[in-house]
């Protein structure tokens, strides 16, 4: 009842004129966004940002996760009619979703992607409602022992069920934790890896890192590939639509399942993508029509994209609650809450019960006026990406380099975005993960103070990170999901030698 409450009250926080006409502007750039090769919500959400510093917390979020779920549409639209997935995360519907349309059934395809993606962030809005509360209440016992394990945890997911290599995913967090010590040390007050650059002795913000990241490298990777967009054609028919809601009974096992999947992948690190992928899986595995899959089977599209949408919804969660993010958007939206003068984390959910309320249940309305406006821009989205890459790829260029700039009004940052765009070139050609890095990067410094918070507690002894039964627990088990590869890998060598 006291959950059901504080939602209550968060819809009389949430709807507004204001807010409203807030989330149909973010969802119609979040399109947009998510439409465009080179950008994506990481990105997307990371320009906005500056733009959001003179607002009120409640409305600035509610614009950027907007956009957020517009984002997650819009590499869906893409993906279907293009064959080219605007998001890393709607790769796995371009398997099912592209040949669909080739069939002439593109309305329906594309009618599977946003249903099921509303209900995979309709029962992820509902997750975060449930545990929410009782999540923030949990992490009410911790310590700087408690919070250290969980950000301990938090990388290792990363590397238990990242998907990428071990070895990789272990390096671009080495790599982002190296970049959050650059500037001076907020215990000691010494000066770190500055190089002598007064420039850098702030630190490098987060937000120039990302625009570099995923906006000038996946620019870069855009161009190398040589895009070439050639779509087909597709009018939303309100009697196509209502016919293919009508269908979705039929596929109740896996809408269920993979808004499991996407939930979990969302809470845990693993993310939106991998979400995806291991829905998609899952689908093809359990399926009696497996052969149908790639030739524009509907599961096929529901499975990744409920998922894809539970996840990314889900995600937010262990930022609320624990100020760990879930995604690489997640944590880009964390860092703008610390900006706003806000402390992710249980007392947020006592001290500012408007803020995190208000956002929740935004997310329900959000959602849904996400769904309308999809079906009906859809012409409209596809004609834009018939304008030639070599108009909208320089003005995004642009956009990028304005929003870095807004960030400190500093030239030095210019030059930062153009260094941090080799860096996402290179991590996207030698198959490095990027979310890993933006993690460590956002919470690398509070990971390290209560690390030797910690230690300062125990005289240095190691021993207070198994002092009590929740604290082993977190170790523990991000122990194991740590040397999990190691283990999947030496198993997978017996299996073979045995074979042999």
């Amino acid at each position: 009842m006291e959950g059901l409450e504080a939602l209550f009250h968060g819809f009389s926080v949430a709807i507004t004129a204001h807010h409203i006409i807030l989330m149909i502007i973010g969802v119609l750039l979040g399109i947009l966004v998510g439409v465009l090769p080179g950008l994506g919500a990481p990105n997307g959400v990371s320009l906005l940002l500056p733009l959001t510093f003179t607002m009120d917390p409640v409305a600035a979020i509610i614009l950027l996760t907007s956009m957020y779920w517009g984002a997650l549409f819009g590499g869906s639209t893409t993906s279907i009619l293009f064959n080219i997935p605007g998001e890393p995360s709607s790769v796995a519907t371009t398997f099912d979703g592209y040949p669909m349309a080739k069939q002439g059934r593109a309305t329906q395809a594309l009618s599977y992607a946003f249903l099921s993606a509303g209900f995979g962030a309709l029962l992820g809005v509902i997750v975060i409602t449930l545990l929410s509360g009782w999540v923030a209440r949990f992490a009410m016992q911790f310590s700087p022992a408690e919070y250290f394990a969980v950000y301990f945890l938090a990388f290792a997911s990363f590397v238990g069920f990242g998907g990428a290599s071990p070895l990789k995913t272990i390096v671009a967090i080495g790599t982002g934790f190296t970049l959050a010590a650059v500037g001076m040390d907020s215990v000691s007050g010494n000066l770190r890896l500055t190089y002598g650059f007064d420039q850098l002795v702030a630190g490098i913000s987060f937000l120039v890192a990302v625009i570099g990241l995923f906006g000038i490298g996946e620019l870069v990777i855009t161009i190398e590939d040589g895009l070439r967009l050639q779509g087909l054609r597709a009018r939303i028919s309100p009697r196509d639509v209502l016919n293919t809601a009508l269908s979705m009974p039929r596929h109740w096992l896996a809408l269920l399942r993979s808004g499991l999947v996407g939930c979990w992948m969302g809470i845990t690190p693993g993310g939106p993508t991998a979400a995806s992928f291991m829905s998609y899986g899952l689908a093809k595995r359990f399926s009696r029509d497996r052969d149908k899959f790639g030739k524009g089977e509907p599961e096929g599209i529901i499975s990744p994209e409920t998922a894809d949408h539970a996840a990314g919804t889900c995600a937010m969660l262990p930022m609320l609650a624990l100020g760990v993010p879930g995604s690489a958007t997640a944590a880009v939206l964390l860092g703008g809450l610390m900006i706003w003068g806000l402390n992710p984390g249980p007392m947020l959910f006592i001290e500012r019960p408007d803020f995190v309320w208000g956002l929740i249940a935004s997310m329900y309305l959000g959602n849904v006026v996400a769904v309308i406006l999809v079906l009906s821009t859809v012409p409209l989205f596809a004609a834009i990406l018939r304008i030639p890459f070599s108009i909208f790829g320089p003005a995004i260029v642009v956009v990028c380099l304005v929003g870095a700039y807004t960030v400190g009004s500093k030239g030095f940052d210019l030059w930062l975005v153009l260094v941090f765009g080799v860096l996402g070139y290179a991590f996207k050609k030698l198959d490095y993960p990027i979310a890993p890095l933006i993690l460590a990067m956002v919470i690398g410094d509070k990971a390290e103070d209560t690390f030797r918070q910690s230690l300062i507690m125990s005289k240095g002894s190691l021993s207070i990170f198994w002092s009590n039964p929740l604290v082993a627990g977190l170790m523990t088990l991000a122990f194991i999901l740590l040397l999990s590869p190691i283990a999947v890998s030496f198993l997978r060598s017996l299996r073979k030698g045995s074979v042999a």
